[in-house]
């Protein structure tokens, strides 16, 4: 998955799930679709670290609100840049980002910068 995606959108709960069946699978059996093979292990004994026995495979849900994070930090860390001042003017204007509401039609990108 594109991390760039990630990076700018908070994508569905749905969507997560289905992507990490789909790694699940073709991690057990090589393939996609033929539902062959054993999992000897569950998903999220896979994403455990390595240090406590799993793959430290992402998950991609903590994935992309880390993503966000980061993207939510460059806005409250420069707020000279120019995306900063745009955000700050059209959802923010007279308080901080961590007072900041949705507003009335709100972007995507905005609501997933909320969401973290």
């Amino acid at each position: 998955m594109s991390s760039y995606a990630m990076m700018v959108f908070l994508l569905p709960v749905t969507l997560y799930s289905e992507i990490e069946n789909i790694m699940n699978e073709y991690w057990w059996t090589g393939s996609i679709g033929s539902g062959k093979g054993i999992r000897w292990r569950v998903w999220n004994g896979l994403c455990d670290p390595k240090m406590k026995g799993g793959l430290g495979f992402r998950k991609l849900r903590e994935m992309n609100l880390a993503l966000l994070g980061k993207q939510a930090w460059r806005l409250i860390t420069n707020p000279d840049s120019l995306v900063a001042r745009v955000y700050k003017s059209r959802y923010f204007p007279n308080c901080s980002y961590f007072d900041a509401k949705a507003g009335s039609n709100p972007s995507f990108i905005w609501h997933g910068l909320l969401a973290v």
